[in-house]
């Protein structure tokens, strides 16, 4: 059995070859059969010529219907006709399932349609580009950090205390207790880094977020990489290594796909470190020019990050947010406590933030001050209390939205597109 992507790369020239697959689309001229098949590596054009197969080869060919699965054997040759650049002279077919007829059409759907048939939708090519690049992200991040020394540890998905703030928790019965799906892996791994040094964790993050944007999921999946004895420049250095290699990497292995969905790469293709920065504090100024003012120590919206992330041709830093309103754990600066060791990254070109780290407390007593401040129950953070007690270093550490990565890199217009079956305030089907 071959791969149709062997045969789109000049592999299997001149050979004979059995693909299993799915019919895309047909067409007829005359006597020939025009059968676009996939086979999930790739689409390619295959004929069927009536005088050169079996009349009941030809017979099954006329039946059948869109995304059939069939079974071809023939010749795989170069031929300049075909979209591709090559087909397959089909010698033989089996039909394994004749389809019913499909849901999905060449007109055009509303996105409500296609979101309730979002099991079916994921065989179009649109689609099947966007997931092998999201696999190529993903493969990059393991990369990545495999290559660089760090030992992935696997964070709970249940945990007994929040992360990110006890307003966007999903809550479970957990037999006489509560408990809560995770909103980050974050603060199992930083009890890892005592044992490994160089850590992470990559699984699902959930959060109870009502937000209706185009970049927000209640389900996402995080690479969330952590370091002993790393400090905040350090910290930045890391993500601009990382966010690099992954861009590389998509252009290098993904640029048929990044055709199907006509990105243009050049943009991609800036993105090398160093990163341009600015403070929280500048961008606050910055926008005391524009409608989008905002006061010193709210929060920044998407319409901020939006107007962060059009001002350069890379990934730019936001540092220093007010301590006041990020997560009790984020280290003040010496300097100026009053801001925070952090920083989010801003994808180019509109995208907004795709990361956010921080280097963390490692002192007990400030780590259980901001724990008060915050107004979270001590007992559930104990044990995280506990990594300050024993052999604490200053630690640095981040967390990177995959779904957000791949909405920058496919230039997409909606995050819902970024995973198989997205869920949302409004989405838990199919």
């Amino acid at each position: 059995m071959a791969n149709i992507s062997d045969i789109l790369d000049g592999k299997m020239d001149g050979k004979e070859v059995e693909i299993k697959g799915w019919l895309v689309n047909k067409r007829s001229s005359g006597g020939v059969q025009f059968l676009m098949i996939r086979d999930g590596t790739g689409v390619i054009q295959s004929t069927v010529h009536k005088d050169k197969v079996e009349k009941n080869v030809f017979d099954d060919t006329d039946k059948l219907t869109q995304e059939s699965s069939l079974i071809i054997k023939g010749i795989a040759n170069e031929d300049k006709r075909a979209p591709d650049g090559y087909e397959i002279k089909i010698k033989d077919l089996k039909v394994v399932q004749l389809a019913e007829e499909f849901p999905i059409g060449k007109k055009e759907h509303g996105i409500e349609f296609l979101m309730e048939w979002r099991h079916l939708w994921l065989r179009s090519p649109r689609q099947i580009a966007i997931m092998k690049i999201r696999a190529e992200v993903i493969k990059a991040c393991r990369d990545f950090m495999d290559d660089n020394g760090f030992t992935l540890t696997d964070s709970p998905i249940l945990s007994g205390s929040a992360c990110e703030g006890t307003s966007t928790l999903f809550e479970t019965p957990y037999f006489s207790k509560k408990a809560y799906l995770t909103q980050s892996g974050q603060l199992y791994v930083e009890a890892t880094i005592a044992a490994l040094k160089k850590v992470y964790c990559f699984g699902p993050t959930f959060r109870a977020e009502k937000s209706k944007t185009t970049r927000h999921l209640t389900e996402f999946w995080m690479i969330e990489p952590e370091v002993a004895f790393a400090d905040f420049e350090d910290n930045l250095k890391l993500q601009e290594d990382l966010v690099s290699y992954i861009v590389k990497k998509v252009l290098e292995k993904r640029k048929r796909e990044l055709g199907v969905l006509g990105r243009d790469i050049k943009p991609l293709q800036e993105v090398e470190p160093p990163f341009p920065r600015v403070t929280y504090t500048e961008v606050i100024e910055m926008l005391e020019k524009t409608k989008f003012k905002l006061e010193w120590g709210n929060d920044l919206g998407a319409p901020h990050e939006r107007f962060v992330s059009l001002k350069n041709d890379k990934p730019t830093f936001i540092t220093k947010y007010p301590t006041k309103i990020k997560a009790f754990y984020m280290q003040p600066d010496p300097k100026n406590p009053d801001v925070a060791l952090c920083a989010d990254l801003m994808a180019p070109e509109g995208y907004g933030e795709i990361i956010g780290g921080s280097q963390r407390i490692h002192d007990l007593k400030l780590l259980e001050q901001r724990i008060k401040e915050c107004e979270l129950p001590k007992k559930a953070y104990e044990w995280y209390l506990d990594l300050r007690k024993y052999g604490t270093v200053p630690h640095s550490g981040f967390g990177m939205g995959v779904e957000r990565v791949v909405l920058w890199i496919c230039k997409l217009k909606h995050i819902r597109e970024c995973i198989p079956f997205p869920r949302t305030i409004t989405r838990l089907y199919p």
